[in-house]
């Protein structure tokens, strides 16, 4: 018996105590993201930035049309000649001082074989202006230019001017 009272006694001892059930921070299944409470995180919770790389541009130029001299224009011999082009920056980087034409192909007719490519945004039309020297000798003669990069990449349609010098008097 006296086991007995001593299990009852232990009994009682448990019922006086009060019962704290746990708490949930957050529910289980909830259909929208939540936030644990302020005072279980003091610091809100920082995402770190993926780094990724800057979207790359295309380059592009498209002949549009002669502004000056037509193919086949008659010269003289040792005329000075003023050829412009209208060309679009149909790419989608913005032409600085990085970019350059260059001769391609045929004689420089006097002219630098590498000449600034006038600055232009994307989407931009463009005067292109070469100052050419037509050749001593009677003939035909064509001179092809095409744009590079700032890598030195060529790029775009190539732009030419093709002329026809007289025999001389």
């Amino acid at each position: 018996m006296a086991v007995l009272l001593l299990l009852l006694s232990g009994c009682q001892a448990a019922e006086t105590e009060i019962y704290r059930p746990p708490t949930r921070v957050a529910p289980l299944h909830s259909p929208t993201p939540t936030r644990a409470p302020a005072t279980l995180s003091p610091r809100p919770v920082q995402e770190t930035p993926i780094a990724t790389a800057a979207p790359t541009c295309t380059d592009n130029l498209t002949f549009q049309e002669d502004l000056s001299i037509p193919d086949g224009t008659l010269v003289s011999p040792g005329e000075v000649l003023d050829k412009r082009w209208q060309v679009l920056n149909n790419g989608t980087c913005n032409w600085d001082a990085g970019y350059r034409l260059e001769l391609l192909s045929g004689p420089a007719l006097g002219a630098a074989s590498e000449q600034a490519l006038y600055p232009a945004r994307s989407g931009a039309q463009a005067m292109i202006r070469i100052l050419f020297t037509a050749p001593a000798e009677a003939g035909v003669y064509q001179s092809a230019w095409q744009a590079l990069d700032p890598q030195g990449n060529r790029f775009g349609d190539p732009i030419y001017i093709q002329i026809v010098v007289q025999a001389g008097p």
